[in-house]
């Protein structure tokens, strides 16, 4: 791990290691805030901004002599809750910001309209409409306007130079000669645009961290709205996944459609076939093991996507559906394979299931930071395995360049997972055994009262796993019968018979246990799960599971 500092188990980069990050999320944070000049950017052009930068002088001469110069400088820097803050100040400033941004075309309609689609909006009094359900037509809006400045960075610039803009004609605005001279004639100095770019959004960094310094509740209001903004996002538009793009709905105040799982026969409806119970199915029926496994996982993913979602938050739910999901993938697969229905080959599914039940019921226990922290073990693990690649000697592959360029796509792709930075590496590589600061699974199953599950289960599937002796004498040798051989044991020719029907409903069952663990963690309402699994009797009660 060159160009890394060593601290125990834990490696990280030498620049993270001797500079004091603050890490910011723009997107999740701000630009909730900047939601108002953001869609006059998107519905008008870039240049619109211009416009905004002019009502910002209008509305602080109106208010010169009624409001501080730096109070006034502050509630125009384009976020909604400034606003709110300069109306504090000055109960007719709310009129006066109102009837200019009208006068200079910054209200129209369409932007009011989707203004009002959001409860609990700071400066709601700025559309003077009632709190409405979007349409179409508002999604559009509010979406294009955040993928827009997630595309542009010359619009990113742009929305934080309103601070600067603002600061700049209240006359409190203070920087070195370059940067003066430098946004002197930004934005429309195209030679110089670039670097004013990159100049102004460090700058709006600074002086964000700045504004923390001196008071550490100067945002609350911000991050207070940026929770209901996401939230509400996921009430009124559903997710979308990659294969649906060429559709025409965005599941905006429709009837969702049925999740479903593909396999090599296309896609099955998660609440098509009839179902009685998971202790019920028949395991080569029409409706098998397997296509109840698929659609346990179609339910759970309906169930999560039909309420409300925490988008702000977002790192417990990733990784409690990320969990589910790799386990019910791994289910499907062996259940469409009644041969590795055995403990031989089969062992891995059980062990699986108990140790994805031990993590989540112990992440539960834990403060919130733990799900962002067994991401960021992953992701160092991701740049490790990255690194270990990138240190194959010269030649190692002969002749075959195949291999070698098959290599350095895993090595882009490790570098994709691990997330680290294309400007600073800030990613650490934690070596230790587990995300837990080296925890051992025993030790999280000790702590939630799962003890008993991890001996009895996970244990003893371990040893198959990892191939002790045990188990390779008692599925992959036996006795020579030649006496001369002094019964010696020589390799089995003969396979393990499968077609465990109690042992492949055991894993079906851990599946549901799992999914029902973790939509119960999540506080998933409680409508959408009943309405997903309706196609199942009796699944309020709390499955069995012995994941054998």
């Amino acid at each position: 791990m060159a160009g890394h500092v060593r601290r125990g188990r834990l490696f990280v980069p030498e620049f993270a290691a001797t500079v004091q990050l603050t890490p910011n999320d723009w997107f999740r944070d701000d630009v909730p805030d900047y939601l108002w000049p953001l869609m006059i950017a998107e519905s008008q052009g870039n240049s619109s901004l211009i416009r905004f930068a002019r009502w910002q002088g209008a509305v602080q001469a109106d208010l010169k002599d009624l409001v501080p110069a730096k109070a006034l400088a502050a509630g125009l820097d384009g976020r909604l809750t400034s606003l709110d803050r300069l109306v504090a100040l000055h109960d007719g400033a709310a009129d006066v910001m109102r009837e200019r941004a009208v006068e200079y075309y910054l209200l129209t309609d369409e932007i009011s309209k989707a203004l009002s689609t959001y409860p609990e909006r700071p400066a709601a009094w700025l559309t003077e409409r009632e709190l409405a359900s979007p349409d179409q037509d508002d999604v559009d809006l509010i979406a294009a306007s955040l993928f827009g400045v997630l595309r542009d960075g010359h619009r990113e610039a742009l929305i934080k130079c309103l601070l600067i803009w603002s600061a700049v004609q209240a006359g409190t605005f203070t920087s070195d000669q370059h940067t003066i001279d430098l946004l002197k004639n930004y934005p429309n100095d195209e030679a110089t645009r670039p670097q004013a770019d990159t100049t102004v959004r460090a700058s709006w960094g600074a002086m964000k961290g700045l504004l923390q310094h001196e008071d550490e509740k100067y945002f609350d209001d911000s991050i207070r709205w940026a929770r209901v903004f996401w939230g509400m996002n996921s009430m009124t538009t559903m997710c979308r996944r990659k294969r649906e793009l060429e559709g025409p709905s965005d599941g905006l105040d429709e009837e969702s459609e049925a999740a479903t799982v593909e396999d090599e026969e296309g896609e099955r409806p998660a609440n098509g076939p009839a179902a009685t119970s998971i202790e019920d199915v028949d395991p080569h029926g029409e409706h098998d093991f397997r296509q109840t496994a698929m659609d346990l996982m179609s339910s759970y993913v309906e169930a999560i996507e039909t309420s409300p979602q925490q988008l702000y938050d977002q790192e417990r739910q990733e990784v409690h559906t990320g969990l589910v999901s790799r386990a019910a993938r791994e289910v499907i697969a062996v259940l469409g394979a009644p041969d590795l229905w055995c403990l031989e080959h089969g062992a891995h599914i059980g062990r699986m299931l108990v140790e994805t039940r031990i993590q989540l019921a112990w992440m539960a226990a834990q403060d919130p930071s733990i799900y962002p922290a067994y991401q960021d073990y992953g992701a160092g693990k991701a740049k490790l395995y990255a690194r270990i690649l990138e240190d194959l000697p010269e030649g190692w592959h002969g002749s075959n360049e195949a291999i070698k360029e098959s290599v350095e796509e895993g090595v882009a792709e490790f570098d994709r997972l691990s997330h680290t930075g294309s400007v600073f590496d800030v990613r650490s590589v934690d070596t230790r055994s587990t995300f837990a600061s080296g925890k051992t699974l025993r030790d999280m199953a000790a702590e939630v009262g799962l003890s008993d599950l991890y001996r009895n289960s996970f244990q003893l599937q371990s040893g198959i796993v990892h191939g002790e002796w045990w188990s390779i004498e008692a599925h992959g040798m036996e006795r020579c019968l030649n006496v001369m051989h002094r019964a010696h044991l020589i390799p089995s020719l003969s396979l393990s018979s499968g077609d465990d029907k109690t042992l492949a409903r055991s894993w079906l069952s851990g599946l549901y246990t799992i999914i029902r663990m973790s939509l119960s963690i999540l506080g998933t309402k409680e409508e959408s799960v009943d309405a997903a699994f309706s196609w199942l009797e009796g699944e309020g009660d709390e499955p069995e599971d012995d994941a054998r």
